[in-house]
């Protein structure tokens, strides 16, 4: 997960054909990628590789039916790893001896195991998007973004729609969407829009705004977990605080046999519950943190950071705020500003759970 300021960084480096500027596009593409996909179990020992013709670096599988099937950069990555062999290394070798290599690890050196693979075929040639374990549970994006679209439209006139520029009615175009579906990966981002949240006594004792939002993401060939997470946005500061009062806050599903049913039976229940909760709770628990107050905020934050991190929280929140920490309410965008700035990502969510964790 990624702050938005972050997000929206990411979302300024992917292709075109990437974003989407909507559910509904969002959905006919996935419906598209899924019309074209078949999942096939095969033995490890019948898979080969070989050189492609005049590319002396590129290599190509003979598919399931004798065909030439075209390998991703991810799907070569996950073949080297069933062949037990560094893709970086192979990467660097002619076509010819990668091939020899893969081959031999595939079919020579290693046990008889049956691979899932994954094709896409559109025209041309096939495509082989994905080679995991048999029982890779796969959810499919298409399956993903009906149940969106059934529940919020179009994702542009709805409550819960793309942000855009947080605070501002703006068209939604390729530049500010927050829905991007790629050959690897899926992510949506959705805020609600309709029902922001005023915050008092904001920087200069104006107030804020804070909205409600959940990320929801997916990879069909193995390079991320299935999940959702919800979270308040701060408009001013775009802080993002992960919202820990429900137990929808954070939910990830390994791809695992089970996977489609956790789906039907956790991820789609709490995007209909989200959806569908009142924003009362979260003026409450706003206001409330905001009453309790900290007697030693120095203490506060040694029980829970390093001394350096602690120095860095207080700094960012005077800078966001023009003051001191005060309350739990200080302490969470504090530490939400802090995470802010901090590249890694499983970093900034963990600082960002803390903040959740003050509120709930």
């Amino acid at each position: 997960m990624t702050t938005l300021m972050q997000v929206n960084r990411q979302w300024s480096t992917r292709p075109a054909d990437e974003r989407f500027c909507s559910l509904t596009e969002l959905n006919d593409h996935t419906q598209t990628v899924r019309e074209r996909s078949r999942a096939k179990v095969m033995s490890s020992r019948v898979i080969e590789c070989r050189p492609a013709d005049g590319d002396h670096k590129a290599l190509i599988c003979v598919g399931p039916n004798g065909g030439d099937v075209n390998i991703t950069n991810w799907s070569f990555g996950q073949l080297a790893q069933r062949a037990g062999a560094p893709a970086g290394y192979l990467r660097g070798l002619p076509s010819e001896m990668a091939a020899d290599c893969i081959n031999y690890g595939l079919q020579v050196s290693r046990d008889i195991e049956d691979c899932g693979i994954l094709l896409y075929q559109n025209g041309g040639p096939a495509e082989l998007r994905a080679v995991t374990g048999p029982n890779y549970g796969r959810v499919w994006n298409h399956t993903i973004t009906q149940a969106l679209v059934d529940r919020f439209g179009d994702g542009v006139t709805g409550d819960f729609r793309i942000p855009g520029e947080f605070g501002k009615d703006v068209a939604i175009n390729k530049n500010n969407t927050t829905l991007y579906a790629s050959d690897r990966d899926m992510f949506v981002f959705l805020a609600d829009e309709k029902h922001r949240i005023e915050v008092p006594n904001r920087r200069d004792g104006k107030s804020g705004q804070m909205a409600r939002g959940f990320f929801v993401w997916n990879s069909e060939v193995g390079s991320s977990t299935l999940g959702i997470s919800t979270f308040l946005f701060d408009y001013v500061c775009a802080n993002r605080i992960v919202w820990g009062a429900t137990q929808y806050s954070e939910i990830k599903i390994r791809h695992t046999a089970s996977a489609t049913d956790r789906w039907l039976e956790e991820i789609a229940p709490a995007i209909e519950s989200y959806a569908t909760s009142s924003t009362t709770s979260v003026v409450k628990a706003i206001e409330d943190a905001r009453a309790k107050r900290i007697d030693n905020i120095d203490d506060f934050l040694a029980k829970r950071f390093t001394r350096a991190q602690s120095s860095a929280i207080k700094a960012a929140h005077m800078s966001d705020e023009q003051r001191p920490m005060e309350n739990f309410w200080d302490a969470a965008t504090g530490i939400t500003a802090y995470a802010r700035g901090i590249q890694h990502q499983d970093s900034r969510v963990s600082f960002e759970r803390e903040a959740g964790k003050l509120l709930a």
